[in-house]
Order: structure tokens, then sequence, then C-alpha cells
């Protein structure tokens, strides 16, 4: 394999003028450029790139930081930015974060000794003052997705998480629901948080006191689904529909409103929320909310790349859900049979 010496000898010059026609740096006459150009393809030389990153801070390189990798969402997420960072002629470099706030910081550290050129970071559990910190001191762009940064509203991607989960609610609430339980998502972070506090304006809107019995608290995944709708349907509450804060949490709660012996949707109306590629093959289909995931990751890519070219940040708009109805919700009817 052909080294930077072997370029050098052949082309007759120092290593020096061979690293400034690489990088693109320096004085360097056209008729030396055009020599060291013509060795390098005799030799078929292939640069080091960590340490052309080195000499000029720059790998074409955009670092993605991901909570975790499960889901058809992050599937999604991973290939819109991809996409992105191609047609921007980058290459992505895709790390996991662990949901870790300690594992999400020490990965963008890592990014960053790596010379990529800046980075979009997925995050739940890094508070808002430690983000604004990390914007602030890293040498080079940083974009968060899934947080809300008042501080810095060009350098984060916000879904309106409490908007959506209203809406899904307050569509139970128009079809005469007016018992509604609720199954959340993890409570240490944002958008559980948000997602809960939609459900309960909602019934507000309505006059409706918040009832903490008709709630259980999940874990995101389908197992904590089954097990909080158990306990919802344990406590000798009841009620005529379910809201899940994600589909996956939904999926087990049908399995534990089939094994009570409750028809979907004849007994209890259930919406999910995420629109995972599963929910329109549940049976019955599950009605959702949909999270432009395409759009956002797209803004994301293009604004840290902006940012990368030394170029004005633009206004990142805040994205909003769209209700997906199937046929796991229904109006309510008195004579129906309830969860108790």
């Amino acid at each position: 394999m052909a080294t930077i010496t072997d370029v050098c000898r052949l082309a007759g010059v120092s290593k020096a003028t061979v690293s400034r026609v690489l990088n693109n740096t320096g004085q360097v006459k056209e008729s030396t450029r055009a020599q060291v150009h013509k060795a390098i393809q005799e030799l078929n030389y292939r640069p080091n790139g960590l340490a052309q990153a080195l000499a000029t801070q720059r790998s074409n390189t955009i670092g993605l930081i991901l909570s975790d990798f499960n889901g058809n969402f992050f599937g999604d997420l991973l290939q819109q930015a991809t996409q992105s960072a191609e047609l921007a002629g980058k290459h992505l470099i895709v790390t996991d974060g662990h949901d870790n706030p300690e594992r999400e910081i020490a990965a963008i550290n890592m990014l960053v000794d790596r010379c990529c050129d800046a980075i979009v970071l997925y995050s739940r559990f890094i508070p808002e003052e430690k983000l604004m910190e990390i914007i602030d001191e890293l040498p080079i762009p940083l974009v968060v997705m899934n947080r809300q940064l008042p501080k810095a509203p060009d350098r984060c991607v916000v879904f309106a998480q409490r908007e959506a989960a209203h809406a899904a609610v307050t569509h139970l609430l128009e079809l005469g629901h007016r018992e509604i339980a609720c199954i959340t998502a993890r409570m240490q972070t944002p958008t559980a948080q948000a997602r809960l506090q939609g459900y309960r304006d909602a019934l507000a809107d309505y006059g409706i006191q918040y009832n903490p019995n008709l709630v259980a608290h999940g874990q995101n995944l389908i197992p904590s689904g089954y097990t909080a709708c158990r306990e919802l349907l344990g406590n000798g509450s009841s009620f005529s529909a379910l809201f899940c804060c994600t589909d996956n949490m939904a999926e087990g709660a049908y399995r534990a409103l089939n094994e009570a012996g409750l028809k979907i949707p004849d007994d209890v109306s259930v919406f999910g929320f995420d629109n995972d590629i599963m929910t329109a093959f549940m049976t019955p289909s599950l009605s959702t909310v949909k999270i432009p995931v395409i759009d956002m990751t797209k803004t994301a890519i293009d604004q840290v790349i902006r940012l990368a070219n030394g170029e004005d940040a633009f206004a990142i708009p805040t994205f909003h859900g769209e209700l997906i109805l199937r046929e796991s919700v229904i109006p309510f009817k008195e004579e129906n049979l309830r969860a108790s």
C-alpha cells in the first residue's frame, strides 16, 4: 500500500506540499499540484482520513446520537438522517446513548474527538441546563431532537407532545367517552410528562376531574403496557376508553383486555401514540398519533450542516401530530360493557 512518502518521492516534493494539496490549504503552484495528483493516481494512494481531519479540523462527517435503536421510529429517523447526510455529501457516524445522560455526554465527546463537523442528539434525560452548557461550550454545532430549549430555539427540533396527546383524548371525549384511562410512558422523561399533561388538559376542558385510579405508569415497551392494563383492570375502576402513550404499550394492553374477556372496541376503545408500522395490522387496527419523524430528522440534519458550514441558522418550526383513526375507537354507547 502506497504511503505519503511514496507520493513525495514520485512527485519530487516535500510532505508539507503533498499535505497542502490534499487538504487544499496554502499556496501551491498549479504545475506542482498537477504533479502531486499524477503521483497519487499512479500509486493509487489513499489519504489517511483521520490525519486529514486532525489537520483541517473537518472530517466531512456528522455525528448522530440516538437514545436507543429499538422500534420503527428510530429506524425511520436513522434512514432519513442517512439520506439527508448523503445528499449533502456527508458521512454519518451513529452511536447509541443508551438513554443515559452520562453515556450520551460521553458519546458527544467521542464524536468531537473524531473530528465530526457537527452532531445531532436525540436525548430524553440530559437536563435542559446541561444541554445549554454543552451547546455553548462545544467546539462544533449541536442540534437536539425531542427537547425544547427556549434559550436556543434554532438548536432544537420540537414535537408538540402535549398538544398531540390532548387531540387524541379530545377525540375520545367527542365520541362520548367520559371514563378514559391512561397508560403513561416513563415519567422521568419530558415526553411522558407532556403526554400525560395533554391527557389531563383534555379532561379538564370537558369538566372531568382527574382520577389517579385511571392512570397506570408504563415503561414504553409491550410488557409494561400489559402489566399496566392489568393494574387498571384490577383496581376496581371502570373505563370505556384507554389512551396509551406509546403504541407498544397499546399492544400489551390489547392482550390484557382480551384476557379479561373485553372486546376492542365494543367494550373498550383504545388509542395509541407513535403510528408504529404494526398498528395498521393489529386486530382491530389501532387508532394512533402520527409523529412527522421524517420531516423532523431532515430539518435537524439540514440545520446542523448549515451551522457546520458557517451559515446562519434558519428558524425551526414546531412539529405537530396527526390523528390516524382506525378500528380500535368507536363512539361510547351506554349499553356497552365497560372494564370493571
